[in-house]
C-alpha cells in the first residue's frame, strides 16, 4: 500500500500537475495541503475521472487538505483536529481507508515569529502532539502524514544560515516534532534514509529547485503497527522541477500488506 502526502499548493492552479503524478505513480492513498479553495470548489470530477475517491475539507483563501484513494472509499473519522472547537482553520483530516488510519495535516506555517502566528503554530503542534497520543496505541496501523512546517534538525536542510530567524527552524518548532518521535512516532523518510540529505521542499526563490537548496518539512510519521509494515519510503523529487510546479515534492511510503 503506497501512501503519499503533496501540498499541491493550489488545487485547481496545479491540477494537470496532480492528474500527472497520479497517472505515472498510482499511489493508493495521497494525502493533499494547501488546496486553496473553498469546499464546493473541489475538483472532485476530475480526481474521481483519474480513478480516486475523494474526502476534503476546503477553505476560500488559504489552508485546505483532503484525502484521495484509489483502495476504496476513505470512511472520515475526523475533519478538525481537536482540542479547540472555535479554530475554523481547514487543517487536518482523517479517515480509514483499507484498514489503515490516515490523518492529513497542515501544520500552520508560524512566520512572522515571535508574535500570534508563530504562538498559533505551536499551540495546534501541542493538540496534534495530544492528538497523536491517543491514536499511537491503536492497534490498527496509523499514519500522520502532512506539511509539518518544521524542519527537525540541520541534517534536513541545504544550509541553514539564512533561515535562522524562520519559524520552521526555531527551537519550539523542533522541540514539539522531536516530542511527537519521542512518544514512539517512526519519521519514515529519516528511517529510509538516515544519513542522506532528502528534501521536500524547494523555494521558489534565489533558483532554490537548480541549487538543490532544500529543506525536509513534508513528513509522514507512523504508529508501531504502521512502522512494522514500512518497506520502503521516497521523495518523488522531479516532480518539483516541472511546469508550474508546487514548491512542494510528494513523499511516500510503501507498506507491506
Amino acid at each position: 500500500m503506497r501512501i503519499a502526502t503533496f501540498n499541491i499548493n493550489g488545487v485547481n492552479t496545479r491540477l494537470d500537475n496532480l492528474l500527472e503524478w497520479l497517472e505515472e505513480t498510482r499511489p493508493d492513498v495521497a494525502c493533499l495541503q494547501e488546496l486553496k479553495a473553498p469546499h464546493d470548489r473541489f475538483p472532485e470530477g476530475a480526481i474521481r475521472t483519474a480513478g480516486y475517491a475523494a474526502v476534503w475539507v476546503g477553505e476560500a483563501r488559504w489552508n485546505g487538505v483532503a484525502i484521495l484513494s484509489r483502495a476504496g472509499e476513505p470512511v472520515v473519522t475526523r475533519r478538525a483536529l481537536p482540542g479547540n472547537p472555535d479554530d475554523r482553520q481547514s487543517r487536518y483530516l482523517e479517515a480509514a481507508v483499507n484498514g489503515v488510519l490516515i490523518g492529513c495535516l497542515y501544520l500552520p506555517n508560524g512566520n512572522p515569529q515571535p508574535g500570534p502566528k508563530f504562538d498559533y503554530k505551536l499551540a495546534w503542534f501541542e493538540r496534534l502532539i495530544a492528538h497523536g497520543q491517543t491514536l499511537f496505541g491503536t492497534e490498527a496501523p496509523v499514519v500522520l502524514a502532512g506539511d509539518y512546517n518544521v524542519v527537525p534538525t540541520e541534517a534536513d536542510i541545504y544550509n541553514s544560515r539564512s533561515w535562522k530567524k524562520n519559524a520552521l527552524l526555531q527551537p519550539e518548532s523542533r522541540a514539539a516534532f522531536a516530542r511527537m518521535l519521542a512518544d514512539g512516532w517512526t519519521d519514515a523518510l529519516r528511517e529510509r534514509f538516515p544519513d542522506e540529505a532528502v528534501y521536500t521542499f524547494w523555494d521558489y526563490l534565489r533558483d532554490a529547485w537548480g541549487r538543490d537548496a532544500g529543506l525536509r518539512i513534508d513528513h509522514l510519521l507512523l504508529n508501531g503497527p504502521a512502522g512494522e509494515r514500512l518497506v520502503d519510503a521516497g521523495v518523488d523529487a522531479a516532480v518539483r522541477g516541472r511546469e508550474h510546479a508546487s514548491d512542494h515534492a510528494p513523499a511516500w511510503i510503501e507498506l507491506r500488506d
